[in-house]
């Protein structure tokens, strides 16, 4: 005798779930190349990458709401409910990494060498044609006393020679970084000041920064001051202060270099 047999129905969420996880993959990917290539406004960028994340989180509730029916009914579908949630934690590991680094930094997006006089963003025509118009506001007070609470080691760098050699390796780190000059004064004058102004870029979706340099003269050499400023959101996850830790050593080394 020949014997029927019936398998179980395959969960419809652990059907769903890996389609909607490349969906989301798929949506995130084409909003990164498209903020990163400028192809799309920033924000209309954005909206987009949120959508891609918010499929990977419907993602993992359709497996979760898998996992139960898989459980209560015994349905067939595991292996692609399983597949769906680790496409989906996939996509979110690197957010949900800046989030938790987060936690732990205040929410400050602009930070400086000198709290108490920072380096002022040049506003000649130059400078606002390169940033489209937009000038970095200066801080409130709590936000330099939250900078000088959590990046203590943020501080001026003083070099043992003149203003003029002093920028001059200025300009040298921040060719080697790869930052795009849009202005630049040497120290002159009675104030033997100077300053330069450039714009850098983040790593995944090449999102501007801002960053002014000042180099200002001292009895016994330059003292250089620096100043990074994120032109979207309010948190910067600790972007800015790396970028000044990064641009002092390269100074630095210059210097040793140097001698």
């Amino acid at each position: 005798m020949r014997h029927l047999i019936i398998e179980e129905p395959v969960s419809r969420p652990a059907k769903w779930s890996p389609m909607v996880a490349w969906l989301a993959i798929a949506v995130a990917i084409l909003a990164t190349l498209f903020i990163r290539f400028d192809f799309i406004d920033e924000h209309a960028g954005f909206i987009a990458l949120g959508a891609g994340l918010c499929f990977a989180l419907l993602a993992i509730f359709l497996s979760f709401v898998a996992f139960v029916r898989i459980w209560q009914e015994g349905r067939r579908g595991l292996d692609s409910a399983i597949r769906g949630i680790l496409l989906a934690l996939a996509l979110l590991a690197y957010p949900a990494w800046f989030a938790v680094k987060g936690m732990s930094l205040p929410p400050i997006n602009d930070v400086s060498t000198d709290i108490d006089s920072p380096p002022g963003f040049s506003r000649s025509q130059a400078v606002l044609a390169a940033r489209h118009g937009w000038v970095p506001l200066e801080p409130l007070p709590q936000s330099r006393e939250a900078q000088r609470a959590a990046y203590r080691e943020v501080a001026p760098l003083s070099l043992d020679m003149g203003p003029a050699e002093a920028f001059a390796l200025v300009q040298k780190a921040v060719a080697n970084l790869g930052w795009q000059v849009i202005e630049t004064r040497p120290p002159a004058g009675r104030l033997g000041i100077g300053h330069l102004d450039a714009v850098d870029r983040t790593f995944l979706l090449r999102l501007p920064e801002d960053v002014t340099v000042r180099v200002r003269p001292r009895a016994d050499g330059a003292r250089i001051d620096i100043r990074s400023a994120s032109r979207l959101g309010k948190w910067d996850f600790g972007t800015n202060a790396q970028r000044i830790r990064v641009f002092l050593d390269q100074v630095s080394d210059l210097a040793i270099a140097a001698k």
